[in-house]
């Protein structure tokens, strides 16, 4: 039997910043091995696709891309072997793996830190093909070095994974398991092992990030990792993302603004306001809680920048429960706001829920809010022309007025907009005082003062 052992590798991350962690998880383990992770897939023995499934898009998403990389193995001239691992894997793995014959392996969320195993098996030029579908309880630790890009100035750091929460239309706790928190000690000795890569910005992420520490002895507190995270040399900017509103709590809010280092920035995912639609989904809050935090919210933190995500055309929402919805929408103006159409997820409660709303509907209810949302961000960064702030320097422009791209404290990577600037020359990873001189919907544009 010929051994032909896999040198060169080529990772795909699709999905939400905790399923990059994990790409950057496969892609240290399979470099401590010895292989090489190669920057195009046209270099690569094996290709990797790190999924995501938690509503269709995403699914449609992933199934585009494995349909095109089995496409190129079964037509190209140059043969590679195709994973494809994550949260498609483990919901539809064994399904796909009689639909896709292009796919040579299946690994679920359960087998990241098994990655080199399942590389090394498909060595043999006759190994069979396989789903390998387990329970989903992987959770990463400090030993596990992650390859970041080279251009990196903030990453992502998940302090826990999985989620027990159990909201009506999500799929989370079946693809990843139950919520587990990961030390502080070892959360912290990552964090100063990517100060010492140069990381300036530390993103806090997990399914829940309120939630950490409930299912710890001692329960530790966020707010005290928050704290000792601080202390770090080197890392300038802490941002917390996920915090669900049943969860957050004051004193967690006077962290926020208890130190210097953490940005004054909440993502809050309130995903509905009418009491009803919040019952139906199970998110284990009131309407009238979520106001009532987010008040407190900007009682403590007057200048705090908040986003949220909501849910639209969810079973039983009536044309006055959406007009609700937009009312407090309206009135509360979230500084960053996300809005995704229901997904019917097979396997869910609220996939079983009569008074279902049509895509079309859908759309329109989200297009309805995307524009009010559009409107306000725009009056919101209007009044931002004149002030000054800190700018993240993330690299250069390719507009010829503004020569560098970079992020304010109060806009989270990919998903809040970005700033411009222009002036002095600016080393990426610099963190540069700058003024407002002009800002569009999403969009802010500075220059450096001298």
């Amino acid at each position: 039997m010929k051994v032909t052992k896999p040198k060169t590798i080529y990772i795909i991350s699709l999905g939400c910043p905790k399923n990059l962690i994990d790409s950057e998880v496969m892609g240290g383990l399979l470099s401590q091995s010895g292989m090489q992770i190669v920057p195009r897939r046209e270099l690569a023995d094996i290709v990797i696709v790190n999924t995501c499934a938690f509503i269709n898009p995403a699914k449609e998403e992933a199934l585009e891309e494995i349909l095109l990389l089995g496409r190129e193995k079964k037509e190209g001239s140059r043969q590679f072997r195709l994973v494809v691992a994550g949260c498609l894997a483990q919901r539809y793995g064994q399904q796909l793996l009689a639909e896709i014959p292009e796919v040579d392996l299946y690994i679920g969320t359960g087998e990241v830190g098994n990655i080199t195993a399942h590389v090394n098996s498909l060595a043999h030029r006759d190994a069979k093909r396989a789903a390998i579908i387990t329970k989903p309880d992987f959770l990463m630790t400090s030993q596990h070095a992650r390859v970041l890009s080279n251009a990196s100035v903030s990453a992502y750091l998940k302090i826990s994974d999985g989620c027990s929460n159990r909201c009506s239309y999500c799929v989370i706790p079946a693809i990843r398991g139950k919520a587990r928190s990961r030390k502080p000690d070892d959360i912290l000795r990552e964090a100063s092992m990517l100060a010492t890569r140069g990381i300036r910005e530390i993103i806090i992420t997990g399914q829940d990030t309120t939630a950490y520490g409930k299912d710890l002895p001692g329960r530790p507190r966020l707010s005290d990792l928050l704290t000792d995270m601080t202390k770090i040399k080197g890392i300038d900017w802490i941002r917390l993302l996920y915090a669900h509103p049943a969860h957050l709590t004051p004193e967690m809010i006077k962290s926020l603004a208890g130190n210097e280092k953490i940005c004054r920035y909440l993502d809050l995912p309130v995903q509905h306001i009418d009491e009803h639609i919040l019952k139906a989904m199970n998110r284990n809050v009131t309407g009238t809680h979520i106001k009532k935090i987010i008040a407190q919210a900007r009682e403590i933190i007057p200048d705090i920048a908040l986003r949220t995500s909501i849910i639209v055309g969810f079973p039983g929402e009536t044309q006055k429960r959406f007009e609700r919805l937009l009312e407090f929408i309206i009135e509360t103006r979230f500084d960053h706001l996300g809005v995704f159409p229901y997904s019917r997820e097979e396997g869910t409660k609220a996939a079983l829920l009569a008074a279902r709303i049509s895509e079309a509907e859908k759309e329109r209810r989200r297009d309805i809010i995307m524009q009010e949302q559009a409107a306000i961000s725009n009056k919101i960064n209007q009044s931002l022309i004149g002030t000054t702030c800190e700018v993240l320097i993330e690299g250069k422009s390719e507009r010829s007025d503004y020569v560098y791209t970079g992020r304010c404290r109060r806009q989270a990577p990919e998903i809040d907009g970005m700033t411009y600037v222009q002036g002095r020359q600016a080393k990426t990873g610099a963190i540069v005082q700058c003024k407002i001189i002009d800002a569009d919907d999403y969009d802010l544009f500075a220059r450096i003062i001298d």
